[in-house]
């Protein structure tokens, strides 16, 4: 009867709980790579939860079947051989799991890598994401303008994200489309990920860098092609333009609020050279920035 009362409190204080949860924001994809690391979560939580009840089911009934009982005081028990059956079991099924789950983890690896599934077959909107402390800067080559703490992107489009720092090693992260990559000051990695719906989604740095770090993220808005291409109109007829004055005031270790340039600081401060993943359009951009910067160095 103790027990019964027991368990029906857990499960009450465990439902009273939850009620006050929202929902977690991976488990509420909006993106292609969102969705299959999302599906890959609930598949291990499933087969999580199918082992742990299999284990207390198991538990349960060897308490019952064998738990103490009265013997006489000289009695010992009958002396039994191992059970190859259920040592193989033991051994086997946790090895089989780990096969299983080790296929599906570099399978998703590979997709979420990938330009996602859907839109191979379009031109990615290239965006150089660089974090500073505690800020991120997003520089739209192709559309010449440059934000920082905020992205404007457009949905049904992939997009291409370079990835690079100018303080300590940051991590890119916007949980509703896709995973996290790091961001570092010798190389610049490429991160691919799309939206499938317009909305306002939460990006963040997800790596500990220092005092700042948890004022250290950014607002994504998601809107149809044709409104993003009004907001690049707009930026371009009310922005300021970005100089080297005023980025170097911007890579001050420092909180900023939302702020928007025309022009973008890859004509005078280029990314890195080395690019991990980067297709040949990111190169292109990369080594056109970088000959500029040394023609300008050349004539001075």
């Amino acid at each position: 009867m103790k027990l019964k009362w027991f368990l029906l409190t857990v499960l009450l204080t465990m439902v009273t709980g939850l009620t006050g949860c929202g929902k977690l924001a991976v488990l509420d994809p909006k993106g292609p790579q969102a969705q299959r690391q999302a599906d890959d979560i609930m598949l291990s939580i499933g087969l999580m939860s199918a082992i742990v009840i299999i284990v207390f089911v198991i538990l349960v009934f060897m308490l019952f079947k064998y738990r103490a009982s009265k013997q006489p005081e000289d009695y010992e028990p009958p002396h039994i051989e191992g059970s190859k059956v259920v040592e193989s079991i033991v051994v086997g099924v946790p090895i089989l799991i780990i096969i299983f789950l080790s296929i599906v983890s570099v399978r998703s690896n590979y997709i979420v890598e990938a330009t996602p599934q859907g839109y191979e077959d379009q031109k990615p909107l290239v965006v150089y994401a660089s974090s500073s402390n505690w800020k991120w800067h997003f520089s739209y080559p192709e559309e010449n303008i440059e934000t920082v703490n905020y992205l404007y992107i457009p949905t049904n489009r992939p997009l291409e994200f370079k990835l690079y720092s100018y303080g300590p090693i940051t991590s890119f992260w916007i949980p509703q489309l896709g995973g996290q990559k790091y961001a570092m000051s010798d190389m610049v990695n490429t991160l691919h990920l799309a939206a499938d719906a317009p909305g306002e989604y939460m990006g963040r740095n997800a790596n500990f860098s220092g005092k700042g770090f948890a004022e250290n993220t950014f607002n994504v808005t998601a809107v149809p092609e044709a409104k993003f291409d009004e907001w690049i109109k707009e930026v371009k007829q009310t922005a300021q333009p970005l100089t080297k004055a005023k980025y170097d005031e911007l890579l001050k270790p420092g909180h900023l609020g939302q702020l928007t340039f025309t022009g973008t600081h890859l004509e005078f401060l280029p990314p890195p050279d080395h690019n991990h993943g980067s297709s040949s359009n990111a190169d292109t951009h990369t080594t056109t920035h970088t000959n500029t910067e040394v023609s300008h160095e050349g004539r001075h």
